[in-house]
């Protein structure tokens, strides 16, 4: 909300005299980027901030003609800019995709089915696709359901490891060769900073890459890395562009998640240094792990066949914990098939002495 409200009040706030932009120098400054600072006019901010997407895209290589390319679609800011600017640069430019809007249905009454709806709206306007596969119909659980059994501790846990996997999927589904996330500058930059907090080594050293998962069954692709959620917020404000975007809906379940404080951190340093983003993203590249550092080694999951560094993925031992009623089995980052089998032994023990408690 906050985070909106300063976007709109740089995009409208009216320059001093009659100040010129100071790209194309013809037409009156309308806002100032938060980005760079810079005085611009409308029309020119639009075309930066499409070129630079467009830039971010060339430069590293994202696409090959002819690709089938999945647009991670939550009907949130990022997802709705990136699903009508991609569409625009690549009809443009020429890039030759085949474009598809994919969506995950958490099951989160009075969030995800709202949010859905702008989805189904964009699938008109864009004239895309559209893939929605649910927590439900994949896991036979939602996350309403994961909720009222955990409570509002840890269930972030719960839905970030089943809506990784459930992109996944759906991709596979679609068949397309790449999977396209609406992940800003600010969400990497929170992630460089909250690996470090946790002191995980393995994310540290892949979170700020611009694709991932290339050794796994679908690469994923950020062409908004360097963009800022400001901007983000911005360019829908007064471009031709008729969205009707869940700026204000925030999940009901994720007020008290780890990354909100570093979210507000984040904030506090771009109010003081808007370079600060780039930086702290710049630095995440930059670090180097000690080769002595003992890496996890990437294998399949015995269960379901998914990628895993375990011999059961993070979220089959989660599901079995919530399917035996023991849902904390899957929390932490050491947990595993020895803690189910563990909690299984445990379980059993249980029961018995609660069996013979009643034996009269």
């Amino acid at each position: 909300m906050a985070l909106e409200r300063a976007a709109a009040a740089t995009a409208t706030a009216t320059p001093r005299a009659t100040r010129l932009c100071t790209i194309c120098g013809e037409r009156r400054a309308a806002l100032k980027r938060p980005k760079t600072f810079q005085q611009t006019c409308k029309e020119c901010f639009y075309e930066v901030f499409e070129n630079e997407i467009h830039r971010t895209i060339v430069d590293n290589h994202l696409f090959n003609p002819g690709e089938r390319i999945a647009i991670g679609a939550s009907g949130g800011k990022d997802s709705t800019v990136l699903a009508y600017v991609l569409s625009e640069l690549n009809r443009r430019h020429n890039y030759g995709l085949d474009l598809f809007l994919l969506s995950v249905d958490e099951g989160i009454t009075g969030y995800r089915d709202d949010s859905l709806e702008t989805v189904k709206r964009n699938e008109i306007q864009y004239g895309l696709p559209l893939k929605v596969v649910s927590y439900k119909d994949l896991y036979g659980w939602t996350m309403d359901e994961i909720v009222k059994l955990i409570g509002l501790k840890n269930n972030c846990t719960f839905c970030g490891v089943f809506r990784r996997q459930a992109l996944d999927r759906g991709a596979a589904l679609l068949k397309v060769d790449k999977l396209i996330t609406g992940h800003n500058a600010d969400d990497i930059a929170e992630t460089v900073l909250l690996n470090i907090l946790r002191g995980d080594i393995a994310r540290l050293g892949r979170c700020t890459l611009i694709t991932t998962g290339e050794d796994g069954p679908i690469p994923r692709c950020k062409p908004f890395k360097y963009t800022y959620e400001k901007e983000i917020v911005i360019y829908p404000l007064h471009s031709h562009l008729l969205l009707k975007l869940v700026l204000n809906l925030l999940c009901i379940y994720s007020p008290n998640a780890y990354r909100g404080f570093a979210r507000e951190f984040i904030k506090d340093l771009e109010r003081m240094r808007p370079r600060a983003i780039l930086d702290i993203i710049k630095s995440g590249e930059d670090f180097r792990i000690s080769s002595c550092t003992k890496m996890p080694e990437q294998g399949n999951c015995e269960r379901c066949g998914y990628i895993s560094s375990q011999k059961w993925c993070k979220a089959c031992v989660l599901l079995e914990g919530l399917n035996r009623g023991l849902p904390k089995i899957g929390i932490g980052r050491t947990t595993g098939l020895h803690d189910i089998n563990k909690m299984k032994s445990t379980a059993k023990i249980l029961q018995s002495k609660h069996r013979e408690t009643l034996d009269f």
